[in-house]
């Protein structure tokens, strides 16, 4: 079985280095175009399924990478829950106790009001095992999961 991960075309909290988990936004016109040169460049694979993350930006690149296909949304894909860092980036963070907490830990910690690492990685793992025992009954042997840099890692 080959799984292919993507991840999702730039969005503007991403480009201004933001932490962007939870909040549901959009590709903007770099992360669109981003998605059409690897296009052109035939950089993604055909597939027999594609599961995807709830969240726009994830759908919206699978719909430009495989128009036809249907998009089988798997909520366990979620980016993680940066919870009081959500929406922002460290230049807003310095100074802040909980993010200088955060950071002595070396990411260890839970982010403040949301997940930690660990949290956020056994969702996933839920995810892409349920994702893969589809794709083993159902005799798929190309699958595409269009996700986050956080799931993927």
């Amino acid at each position: 079985m080959e799984i292919v991960l993507i991840r999702h075309g730039a969005t503007a909290g991403n480009i201004e280095k933001r932490y962007i988990g939870t909040t549901d936004e959009p590709l903007c016109d770099t992360g669109t175009a981003q998605i059409h040169e690897y296009m052109s460049d035939r950089c993604y694979p055909q597939v027999q399924a594609l599961y995807v993350s709830p969240l726009k930006r994830c759908s919206q690149t699978a719909a430009f990478i495989y128009p036809d296909m249907k998009q089988i949304i798997v909520q366990d894909f979620r980016e993680c829950d940066f919870g009081k860092f959500e929406g922002k980036n460290y230049k807003e963070l310095t100074g802040d106790e909980n993010y200088q907490k955060w950071i002595d830990s070396n990411g260890i910690m839970a982010f403040p009001g949301g997940e930690s690492k660990e949290e956020c990685a056994a969702r996933n793992l839920e995810g892409f095992q349920r994702a893969v025992t589809t794709c083993i009954r159902e005799n798929i042997s190309e699958a595409a999961l269009v996700v986050h840099g956080g799931t993927i890692m």
